[in-house]
């Protein structure tokens, strides 16, 4: 049996309901509310009252007499007025005070609108306003499925490609886009597709965003921009709702770009089960694969997006016609973070003598994002100083500060703490200032750092390179087990202190025998792959159990060696050693030009 559905009254309905409330009011509520409060008396008592000094006050208005009499303040009225002419000598004779108010004439329209059309718009304006109110509290149903991209129209986005440094071969790929934004009868008349879609890939902070705000400025058409994470409603239907609309948007304002940042989101691949937990997320990836199919590339509109996670990506998104062009936007090369120190620089004052070239070698390995932060810091830092202009020291020091926090200059350290830790950073500088394959000595200090150092040695590679040899890898194995080799040749003891060092020098073994193939066992064999190549290069062993206990050995061999060796080169030089620390007590800070000199004196 089929039940009906109820169905919602039309707020018409509920109107009509409060007119007719407030017409019985008006006509028997009021009315009688009224004639509570003033007692009606007759007119021969009302002249009984006069005549006996009763009244107090009386006031005239038409036919009807208003009284207050003495003893309770209270008011009485009653009629008769016109039947005695007599009443004002009365008064006067009485000495009562009275005034005479005369009506005020009110036209009946007037009154209709006071009496009913003021009250209905008072309530329609309440019930709009709750409604409103309402609407905001449960979210708006009738808003679900409406895109949430923010649209820059035309070059609004601020950003061209000369604000981009350091990306140059991402910009002469995504170049080809603008030009055909320009110029698409060039690729037509040859017949030749542009591609739908454009995947930027690449660490954090190297200039996804950036780089499709610079595309859309370049080409001077709308910027659709939108974050994945804004497709992912609590109601299923409701992303796929919102992929739809937004291409509905972008075919109406075409030629166009929609940038879609951390599209790893939703389009993460769909597991083989059919039980992914999640139908929403999946419902939204097939109707973004359904809409980058339905559109034609002719339009003009293009699709960039950007994401650090390529590898988790559905496969059906990067297959040719959709995603099928991908961008990497790698981290900056030396020359790239020169170009990127200045293009930031340019924001802001500097002085005249500003090494861009020796804090790019600083800063190897550092994103567009970690390098605009160096500028700023140094800015701040330049304030601080009460100077109008950034200074080389405020850039060189803010390099650190990047890298291992701000100074404690509070830090209570003993005495005897402060002479192990100016050993250990001395050993580190002087194991690797006596090989060949290191890196030069940049800067040392056993000033603390909020990162948690109680001192460190910087070394500043003279040229970059993007190969590492295994001498190399041995030797900067041998510089990180440098600290404790000095600890236990000078004081017999180890401390925490290298803590950091045995963290980084483990790494360094295991991937030369795991990655890299530099292990005589184990020669070319892949022994770990690594995930998330982006965001910290996750890894994970594929062997066996007795595998992985061989690796462990290797390791410890690697590391054992590079041990003995730093430990052999500090006992050659153990005068150099108790100079140099004993000169960096002293000091706290030293350069890598001041160790060399003392080095080879």
């Amino acid at each position: 049996m089929n039940k009906k559905i109820k169905q919602k009254k039309p707020i018409i309905f509920y109107y009509i309901l409060v007119m007719v409330i407030m017409l019985l009011l008006n006509t028997f509520v009021f009315p009688q509310i009224l004639e509570d409060k003033i007692e009606e008396i007759a007119y021969s008592t009302f002249i009984s009252m006069l005549d006996k000094g009763e009244v107090s006050k009386v006031e005239l208005k038409d036919n009807l007499i208003y009284i207050e009499t003495k003893a309770d303040d209270k008011t009485i009225y009653t009629t008769g007025r016109m039947e005695d002419p007599d009443l004002t000598n009365r008064l006067i004779e009485a000495g009562v005070d009275f005034t005479e108010i005369e009506p005020k004439q009110i036209s009946p329209l007037m009154n209709f609108i006071l009496t009913w059309v003021l009250p209905i718009v008072i309530f329609w304006g309440l019930g709009q306003v709750l409604s409103k109110s309402m609407q905001k509290r449960m979210g708006n149903v009738m808003e679900f499925g409406k895109s949430n991209a923010k649209v820059y129209v035309e070059a609004k986005t601020g950003k061209t490609f000369d604000d981009v440094a350091g990306q140059d071969e991402a910009k002469e790929a995504l170049m080809e886009i603008v030009d055909f934004l320009h110029n698409p009868s060039r690729y037509t008349a040859i017949g030749a597709n542009m591609p739908k879609g454009a995947l930027l890939v690449g660490p954090p902070g190297t200039g996804k965003t950036l780089l499709a705000r610079a595309v859309a400025g370049e080409a001077n058409v709308p910027f659709f921009s939108i974050s994945g994470s804004e497709f992912v409603e609590m109601f299923v239907g409701m992303g796929a709702a919102k992929v739809r609309d937004l291409f509905k948007q972008a075919q109406e304002k075409a030629p166009c770009i929609v940038f879609i940042d951390e599209i790893d989101t939703i389009g993460k691949k769909r597991d083989g089960s059919g039980f992914s937990g999640n139908d929403e997320r999946e419902q939204t990836l097939n109707q973004l694969l359904s809409e980058m199919d339905g559109f034609d590339g002719k339009e003009g509109v293009v699709i960039l997006a950007a994401t650090n996670r390529p590898e988790s990506l559905d496969k059906a998104l990067l297959r040719p016609g959709r995603f099928d062009r991908r961008i990497p936007v790698e981290l900056p090369d030396l020359r790239g973070r020169e170009a990127i120190l200045k293009v930031h620089a340019k924001n802001v004052k500097t002085g005249s003598n500003i090494d861009y070239n020796a804090i790019a070698r600083a800063t190897a390995g550092a994103s567009g994002a970690e390098l605009a932060n160096i500028i700023n810091e140094a800015a701040l830092r330049a304030v601080r100083l009460n100077r109008d202009r950034i200074a080389q020291e405020d850039l060189e020091e803010s390099v650190e500060t990047v890298i291992a926090g701000y100074q404690r200059k509070g830090a209570v350290i003993s005495t005897k703490e402060k002479r192990i830790i100016a050993y250990h950073e001395i050993g580190h500088a002087l194991v690797a200032a006596m090989q060949t394959h290191s890196d030069p000595v940049h800067k040392i200090t056993i000033i603390p750092r909020t990162s948690g150092a109680l001192g460190y040695t910087m070394q500043v590679a003279e040229d970059e390179s993007v190969l590492m040899t295994k001498e190399e890898a041995f030797n900067k194995i041998v510089t990180l087990t440098g600290g404790r080799a000095s600890e236990e040749i000078v004081f017999g003891t180890v401390t925490s202190g290298a803590a950091n060092d045995i963290e980084q020098a483990t790494k360094i073994a295991r991937a030369m025998i795991t990655r890299f193939g530099m292990s005589e066992t184990f020669d070319m064999m892949g022994l770990e792959t690594v995930t998330n190549q982006y965001l910290g290069g996750d890894t994970s062993l594929i062997v066996s159990p007795e595998t992985s206990t061989k690796i462990d050995e290797e390791v410890l061999s690697i590391v054992k060696k590079a041990h003995e060796k730093a430990t052999e080169i500090l006992r050659e030089n153990i005068d150099k050693l108790r100079e140099l620390s004993n000169y960096l007590l002293e000091m706290e800070t030293i350069t890598g030009e001041e160790f060399m000199e003392l080095l080879n004196k």
